[in-house]
């Protein structure tokens, strides 16, 4: 039998790792083992995932193992998103990123293709956190 054609990438957001294994199948997504619904505690979490097979139309076209690390559920989903987006990128590199209906075009557009930067900020010394100060007291 011959290998099934796989699209790997890997996405990152706040202190979260996620990569995404794409094969082609019926729709289901795995996170860690577990089935999406059951893993991500909020459903906007799991649309948020799904963001870029919705926008392409692969909702049903692909099989999604994601194994995701550190971080909270909303790092890991945003990783995950990432990495979706670019194993769909992978998976469309040999069309004509020129035309209109190219993933690239598609997901740029959108903002799906770039990493969100935002991560938290360290903490100084004399503060409480990285701006709160101790409350002052006149008296």
């Amino acid at each position: 039998m011959a290998d099934k054609k796989v699209w790997t990438a890997t996405g990152r957001r706040k202190q979260s790792v996620a990569s995404a294994r794409l094969t082609l199948g019926k729709g289901n997504i795995t996170v860690n083992g577990r089935d999406v619904n059951e893993y991500m505690p909020y459903t906007t979490l799991v649309q948020d995932i799904k963001q870029p097979l919705v926008a392409t139309n692969n909702e049903d076209k692909f099989d999604i193992e994601i194994t995701a690390k550190g971080g909270g559920f909303s790092g890991q989903a945003g990783a995950t998103r990432l990495a979706i987006t670019r194993a769909l990128l992978e998976f469309d590199a040999n069309t004509d990123q020129s035309r209109e209906d190219s993933y690239r075009k598609i997901l740029k557009s959108q903002g799906f293709v770039k990493r969100d930067p935002r991560v938290k900020e360290r903490k100084k010394y004399g503060l409480k956190k990285a701006r709160r100060a101790p409350q002052f007291s006149k008296r």
